[in-house]
């Protein structure tokens, strides 16, 4: 009962951001969106990333009137298309002078198969490529900018995945949970690495699962999968419940010495042995770089 109450209990801290940025991918909606509003409570100025131009105008009047803060903007970002994240990098390390917190958020969840514009598996895509690059083509303005946090969402269905190399954009087979899975996996070997490059550069990183929440991301579940959620529905979360984690994960002074770490319902959490390969991760990051076509030592 207690770890039911624990899961659903929101993180209270009165710790302040004056002064800082904060980027968050994904914030016109779900937990991205119930993020940028407690930050932006905080004081944090805040550049929401969204693809949807049009959502992301509805949602930044929403953040600006529930926080009071009017230190928010939106910036189009498109995780599917390097040629957006691209110029969206360029633009976060021409016009800010710091970024203080980047939470790479967005997300999508068991979809068709589609490919992005780069060719991409779309889940592996959006959930791992486009955040694997993002970080890369941001991460000399945030090591400008510590103590600095790199917070990546992913999730439990990580325990249920593996990396693929010989076949990382499911082209041979293609099962919407299994890959979906696999980006999640990735976003958490990525941490584990990311931090292990960043250590005594005072910028730490974190992966977390939000929990089961009940956000967008169902719309591409079939019948009995959303029947089943909707079953399950008392044990999942609000957008605003499934924040905390990443709002924890931004916030928490005693995280400040952390770094590489898994976190679910605002507390250290157990990872699969796969999350938990380094060997693989290594791999996984040359082949991202060789993917993209970038160099990150």
């Amino acid at each position: 009962m207690q770890a039911l109450r624990n899961m659903f209990r929101p993180w209270s801290s009165d710790a302040r951001l004056d002064g800082k940025t904060v980027i968050i991918t994904g914030a016109n909606t779900g937990i991205g969106k119930e993020t940028a509003i407690d930050l932006a409570k905080r004081g944090a100025r805040i550049i929401m990333a969204c693809r949807d131009t049009e959502k992301a105008d509805a949602a930044l009047k929403e953040v600006k009137d529930a926080s009071g803060n009017q230190d928010v903007v939106t910036s189009r970002l498109d995780l599917a298309d390097s040629k957006s994240i691209r110029e969206f990098a360029e633009n976060i390390n021409k016009e800010e002078k710091q970024v203080n917190i980047l939470i790479n958020n967005a997300g999508v969840m068991v979809c068709p198969y589609g490919k992005t514009a780069d060719g991409f598996e779309m889940q592996l895509g959006v959930n791992h490529m486009g955040h694997f690059l993002l970080t890369y083509l941001l991460l000399d303005l945030i090591k400008r900018s510590t103590p600095a946090r790199i917070i990546n969402v992913s999730s439990m269905a990580h325990q249920w995945g593996t990396i693929n190399l010989e076949d990382i954009n499911s082209e041979k087979n293609y099962d919407k949970q299994k890959a979906y899975s696999q980006s999640k996996l990735a976003n958490i070997l990525f941490t584990r690495s990311l931090a292990k490059k960043l250590e005594g550069s005072g910028v730490t990183a974190y992966a977390l699962h939000p929990g089961v929440v009940q956000t967008e991301l169902w719309r591409h579940l079939n019948k009995f999968q959303q029947a089943a959620m909707w079953v399950a529905k008392p044990f999942t979360k609000t957008s605003v419940q499934g924040a905390q984690t990443s709002i924890y994960c931004a916030v928490a002074p005693e995280l400040e010495t952390e770094s590489g770490k898994y976190y679910s319902d605002c507390t250290p959490a157990k990872c699969s042995q796969a999350a938990m390969d380094d060997e693989v991760a290594q791999r996984l990051w040359e082949l991202s770089c060789k993917m993209l076509s970038i160099t990150w030592e």
